[in-house]
């Protein structure tokens, strides 16, 4: 086979092998999630376990390569395959090791318990180290067959590279946008396992191929000549420490990114894959410029790339200066966004490309412990993003302490340009000081309490959260965006379904904690109640939204959990008379769909006493989400009432595994307590709490009217689709979902 068909084919298989690799990557983030807890940890675990593997595959692989013979044995391309097939079987098998692990876990204690954090992390790294390992190996091993093609090939690196993060690039865009919204998350591993399958079955075939008429060959592909006076490269010691360096800094940005541009970009999926996809665009065309340039007047230098770097870093900290895009057309923001981290992305995509090409000359050995070393700083880098540096100095100090490095790494890269052209190199020098010491104190984020009036900022590890303003207007951000604010609505989650019970209430448990607002009108029922929250700084903002939020937890009646609230249900063996769920907006927030889902509701049920009833809100939907959301519940509780808030916004679901009857006026009002009728009318002292049950009571709307009785589209942990809708929204609505999922 002639080289101008082989290498197409082995770009073509390595481009795959890139896609399979972000497909699992997102799929697996979405099942961690469900398993362990929706918080920054989780995604710096799954991310710095990503990158374990493939720093320890990348080291493993090339010095297994390094010890293959030539071609007249058996090429590299027969190991090559078996990583591909055990990639796929890992593909296929992750979900169940997460069910696993996540039970055996249930009894290591509370979320925010160091030894829950320390073992979901461990079990976290068991179920997907090995299959990435497999994937770290499959560089250094194809970069072996092609020593073994072509003998004078010393730039194997650069060319599998960009085939890699264009695959990434394709599987990234096309899992989240098509994939999981049409096929669920099980097809879409199964989509990703076949393909591995096909380029191991295909790697295989072609080991059978002669190629022994392209062995003579010697002559590198791109010479690349150097121009005079220019710095190329440095050496060995050197480059492996901006391997590490690079390595570590951009990941840990990465993670400090989706949490800088949160409160423009929203929590959707679509933002975070947003952030990928630009991260890897970025990265290829940064990795095609180099290639590009080794054929015509040689690569950059790398003071200079570094330079670039260091001034490309601080665009992010910039764009996601809040005053700097307020109030300006939301596609506007996002362009914004994306385009404040393409510079930095496209130059580390160019020095990582020509730095691992400058030190292992196409040898797979050098080349695997250099990618190791990159790997090994993107282990670090989220780690030490998720659980150090944004929870103790918040996201724009974290992003200019990344920053730095770049100008620290120019200065002494510089080398001989001090001597050789000391004003030029000098001035350089003094303008990125200045910027970085600018970026201090010219840009904000929205974590400042400047920004805020009366706000207070609250970090750890899961969030950073902000409380602020006055009276009845006083709001809660996590992470920039907006959770809640001081409604009756809020109250109604808590008053209404405890007043539809005959029986007196004696337990109620509140998943999603936000104001407390429903947490403290359950407790004026003087009942035994128990709310469950994700995010500790939240539960501590508790005190600025109400005076008496200390009174009532000193009732001894009432408790808060910092948990998971799927998790909590899966560990507590007490039952409830009432569950209310009221989970994060928007309703398309990542990882929502884990609180509306079939799944959810089969285990809040067995937390629920015969009577009880579980009270979930829906803030805003499109028809489809409603219909998913109502089938799923009918699918766990035959009697289900739907009923439009005081405010005429969002509906309550009430259900139940017995008929819910709603009683009439006066005899809600003979079961709800004095203290709690005040409650009920607090923000609305017009109106009697009778009053206001009267409104909610008529405005139900029956079930049949909800449902289109052709439907049979339910939200389930498989199938998030209020989580995955932008196809449905761009093409046509239901009707093009329904001839998707045919």
């Amino acid at each position: 086979m002639k080289k101008k068909v082989l290498f197409p084919l082995l770009f073509g298989i390595f481009l795959i092998s890139g896609f399979c690799g972000l497909l699992y990557q997102i799929v697996w983030v979405r099942l961690a999630f469900a398993a362990f807890g929706i918080i920054t940890p989780v995604l710096s675990v799954v991310i710095s376990v990503f990158m374990l593997g493939l720093a320890v595959g990348s080291w493993a692989g090339g010095k297994f390569a390094g010890r293959l013979p030539g071609l007249k044995s058996f090429s590299a391309l027969v190991p090559y395959a078996l990583m591909e097939l055990l990639i796929g079987v890992g593909g296929l098998i992750v979900p169940f090791l997460f069910k696993a692990g996540r039970d055996l876990l249930l009894p290591s204690g509370n979320f925010n318990s160091p030894r829950y954090l320390l073992f979901s992390g461990i079990v976290l790294g068991i179920s997907i180290l090995p299959w990435c390992i497999c994937m770290g190996a499959t560089i250094p091993l194809m970069m072996k067959f092609i020593k073994q093609v072509r003998h004078g090939q010393t730039k194997g690196f650069s060319f599998l590279y960009m085939a890699n993060v264009l695959g990434a690039l394709c599987g990234t865009v096309l899992t989240a946008v098509v994939l999981i919204e049409t096929l669920g998350l099980r097809g879409t591993l199964l989509v990703g396992a076949g393909l591995n399958f096909f380029i191991a079955l295909l790697s295989l075939v072609l080991n059978f191929v002669d190629f022994r008429e392209d062995a003579p060959e010697t002559k590198a592909v791109h010479p690349g000549p150097s121009p005079a006076g220019a710095l190329r490269s440095i050496t060995p010691r050197p480059a492996l420490i901006v391997m590490f360096m690079t390595g570590f800094t951009s990941m840990a940005m990465e993670v400090a990114w989706t949490r800088a541009f949160s409160p423009m970009m929203q929590t959707t999926i679509y933002a975070f894959a947003g952030i990928l996809a630009v991260y890897l665009l970025a990265t290829w065309w940064g990795s095609m410029s180099y290639r590009r340039h080794l054929g015509h007047d040689g690569a950059k230098s790398v003071p200079g790339l570094a330079a670039v770097l260091a001034a490309a870093s601080l665009l992010p900290i910039a764009v996601s200066d809040p005053r700097l895009l307020m109030n300006v057309h939301y596609i506007l923001v996002i362009e914004a966004m994306l385009l404040g981290i393409f510079p930095f992305c496209a130059a580390l995509g160019y020095l990582t490309s020509k730095l691992i090409d400058d030190v292992s000359q196409g040898r797979p050995l050098i080349a695997g412990r250099a990618y190791a070393v990159n790997a090994l700083g993107c282990i670090l880098g989220p780690l030490a993003a998720g659980y150090f540096l944004l929870p103790l100095v918040g996201t724009k100090t974290t992003l200019i302490l990344l920053a730095a490095p770049y100008t620290i790494s120019y200065l002494f890269l510089a080398g001989r340009g001090w001597k050789t052209r000391p004003i030029r190199t000098a001035a350089t020098a003094v303008v990125l000081l200045a910027l970085l010491a600018g970026s201090t104190a010219a840009f904000m984020s929205y974590e400042e309490n400047s920004l805020f009036r009366s706000g207070i900022v609250r970090r750890d590890y899961a969030a950073s959260v902000v409380s602020y303003g006055r009276g009845l207007r006083k709001e809660l951000l996590v992470n920039g965006v907006g959770q809640t604010a001081l409604t009756t609505i809020t109250k109604s989650m808590a008053h209404i379904p405890l007043g539809l019970r005959s029986r007196k209430p004696e337990s109620a448990l509140i998943i999603c904690f936000g104001m407390g607002t429903s947490f403290r009108s359950a407790a004026s029922w003087g009942i035994e109640v128990t709310a469950v929250e994700l995010v500790p700084s939240v539960v501590r903002a508790f005190p600025f939204f109400f005076n008496d939020a200390r009174r009532v937890m000193r009732s001894g009646k009432c408790r808060i959990v910092v948990d998971d609230g799927r998790r909590f249900l899966q560990r507590t063996l007490d039952t409830y008379d009432l569950i209310v769920i009221d989970p994060p907006p928007p309703v398309e927030s990542s990882g929502s769909s884990l609180l509306y889902s079939e799944e959810f509701y089969r285990t809040a049920k067995k937390r629920l006493k015969p009577d009880g009833i579980l009270a979930q809100w829906l803030p805003d939907w499109d028809n489809l989400t409603l219909q998913a959301v109502v089938r799923a519940l009918s699918s766990q509780f035959p009697y289900v009432r739907v009923f439009s808030s005081l405010e005429g916004w969002g509906v309550h679901f009430f259900a139940s595994a017995r008929p819910i009857d709603v009683p009439d006026a006066r005899t809600f009002a003979a079961r709800i307590p004095e203290k709690a009728a005040r409650d009920f009318n607090e923000w609305i002292p017009d109106q009697t709490a009778v009053q206001l049950f009267q409104i909610v009571k008529d405005r139900e709307t029956p079930l049949d009217k909800i449902l289109d009785p052709a439907g049979k589209i339910s939200l389930t942990d498989d199938r998030p689709i209020n989580e995955y809708f932008l196809l449905r929204r761009l093409f046509g609505g239901l009707e093009v979902y329904r001839r998707l999922n045919r």
